[in-house]
């Protein structure tokens, strides 16, 4: 009999391309990855994988195995999520995923009132770079920025919230150069993002290569350093002491904040309560 948690690993490789990237998507170590597949080749009596300088490659029994496998984990999932829904406890653990920014700069105040209220919920953040999947349960709320209301899946059940807007901002000190006429700004960018075609021209062009960083904290502390130039949202930019909106410069939309749970789970007290 085929045990699931190696199916979860089979998934893991074949969607990873690798057992590094496997064991870092299960919190596990490398070997425990390799020990996993490798019981269930001997269950099956095939081999799954060729591993090849680029990484680990799909055999053609691992093909076939692949559908199967991303069935058992469809019927896993939806069994969680109805079972989940049955529970109607104010207890438990509840799971919120959001951008870093919106958890560090603007949430963490309602975060605080909501487990002040409920003591019984176990309340876990998941404010890294890569947004959690309600679908896979891998989150029970989801915050975030949506552009198209049309564009998410529509198992998902959302609430609309407040637009917000982005600024372009410089440290004080860095501002008050810039308008003594010291124009010899660089753009701060997070790694990935283009440079505004605004800043190549007029009184706020931006000189030498950009600076780039690869997140958000990073990018907020080279503005302050008075590096340059960069963009921000307003409730992260305005309320910092150290910078400044850069005059004659117009605001932009990022989109309207939508809460989003998914099928079964907004059921749940718990859920209903946030």
């Amino acid at each position: 009999m085929i045990d699931w948690d190696d199916v979860r690993y089979f998934l893991a490789v074949a969607r990873g391309g690798s057992v590094r990237a496997a064991a870092k998507s299960l919190g596990v170590n490398h070997a425990t990855v390799l020990r996993r597949i490798a019981e269930l080749e001997e269950r099956l009596g095939a081999q799954m994988f060729e591993k090849l300088p680029s990484g680990y490659r799909l055999t053609a029994a691992g093909d076939e195995v692949l559908e199967f496998a991303e069935q058992m984990q469809a019927s896993s999932h939806q069994l969680e999520t109805r079972v989940f829904g049955r529970d109607q406890s104010v207890r438990g653990l509840l799971r919120v995923t959001l951008p870093p920014p919106l958890a560090a700069h603007l949430l963490m105040p309602d975060f605080a009132e909501f487990v002040s209220l409920h003591p019984g919920i176990a309340m876990e953040v998941l404010s890294s770079g890569e947004l959690a999947n309600l679908t896979n349960r891998e989150a029970d709320v989801a915050i975030r920025v949506v552009y198209d209301r049309e564009a998410l899946p529509l198992n998902l059940h959302g609430v609309k919230g407040p637009e917000l807007f982005g600024g372009f901002y410089m440290s004080g000190d860095r501002l008050a150069e810039w308008r003594a006429g010291q124009r010899d700004l660089r753009w701060i960018a997070i790694s990935g993002h283009g440079v505004p075609g605004w800043t190549r021209e007029g009184e706020g062009r931006t000189t030498g290569a950009p600076f780039r960083t690869t997140d958000f904290d990073a990018q907020i502390a080279a503005v302050r350093q008075g590096i340059g130039i960069t963009a921000l949202p307003c409730f992260v930019g305005d309320a910092d002491p150290l910078l400044e909106r850069v005059p004659g410069t117009d605001l932009h939309l990022y989109g309207p904040v939508w809460l989003l749970t998914q099928g079964e789970t907004r059921k749940t007290k718990r859920t209903s309560r946030w």
